[in-house]
């Protein structure tokens, strides 16, 4: 009888991979369970679907168009919607259509680049806070309750006057007026990380403070932090279009789907295509924007999901 006769056979290894071949992912990684959850979020795809036509719309404005977005044309202004002109003319004879997907490339930078450049100093101050503490977390807590006491719109109004209006104004105004939101989401989220044993495992083998923070645990929060994100980009369309349609916002020619609804809002009566279909467009949008946030607060969180629509 043979020793090991009961025995189960030994499990064969599978040859190593030839070199220059990319080694697969495993089946189960945070990140790939997380698109699984969001793909499941049907309005959230559609949403994102939604928002990508907008982007390409508004980049390929030039090729899209028939007409230059400031060409005026007396004799056909304040047309309803046509073959010609599918969402009509304004007072000018300018295009409308046009208009909003020019505007679209306006409000989709301004609320892009504003809640990225909010962002970048809410986690850098942020995280400073959370992560020292102690002194260098009161002076920063002090001065982010100096910006919250404020609220945002009157925050921009105020930074608008003292830096201009136009594109730079509106930018350096809505970055100031809303960085303090992200600074206090990501100092409470480096409370929490920096006490945990992997940060303190860090600190073990001798890591240095910005290692720690900045390539340790802020990869870890990336999932809160683009919900936060996502939510702020339509948060500063609106704003922007506010701004736009009480005159603080873009300067003509230039246009914004707010400085469309606030030449649509004096005619509103006799003619409220002018306002309807800017309106509807930037309805849509900010639509699309908080779905898309739901549906990634409920991908990288699952505990907070409710179920999903669709």
């Amino acid at each position: 009888m043979r020793p090991n006769a009961g025995a189960p056979p030994a499990p064969r290894l599978s040859p190593p991979a030839k070199r220059g071949r990319a080694i697969p992912l495993p089946p189960h990684t945070p990140l790939r369970g997380a698109i699984r959850r969001f793909r499941r979020h049907r309005v959230a795809v559609a949403s994102v679907i939604l928002l990508l036509a907008f982007a390409a719309l508004a980049a390929l404005a030039p090729w899209v168009t028939w007409f230059e977005y400031d060409a005026q044309d007396i004799n056909a202004r304040l047309q309803g919607p046509s073959a010609l002109h599918w969402m009509g003319t304004d007072s000018l004879g300018r295009d409308l259509y046009t208009r909003v997907i020019y505007g679209a490339r306006m409000s989709l930078a301004v609320g892009i680049t504003t809640a990225l450049s909010a962002l970048l100093l809410g986690t850098l101050t942020g995280s400073l806070a959370g992560y020292f503490g102690g002194g260098i977390d009161r002076v920063v807590m002090r001065i982010v309750d100096v910006f919250y006491i404020f609220p945002v719109l009157l925050m921009a109004i105020l930074l608008t006057l003292i830096f201009g209006r136009g594109f730079s104004g509106i930018f350096v105004a809505l970055s100031l007026a809303t960085w303090v939101f992200q600074a206090r989401l990501v100092r409470s989220l480096y409370l929490q990380a920096r006490e945990l044993p992997y940060v303190e495992s860090a600190r073990a083998v001798g890591a240095t403070h910005a290692s720690i923070m900045y390539r340790h645990i802020l990869p870890n929060l990336w999932g809160p932090i683009l919900v936060a994100l996502t939510y702020q980009i339509p948060a500063n369309i609106l704003s922007e279009s506010f701004l736009s349609f009480i005159g603080l916002g873009l300067q003509p020619p230039l246009s914004s789907w707010g400085t469309l609804a606030n030449e649509g809002f004096r005619a509103m009566r006799s003619y409220p295509h002018l306002i309807l279909f800017p309106g509807v467009v930037l309805f849509l949008a900010m639509l699309a924007f908080n779905y898309v946030g739901d549906g990634l607060r409920d991908a990288v969180d699952p505990k907070s999901r409710q179920g999903f629509m669709g």
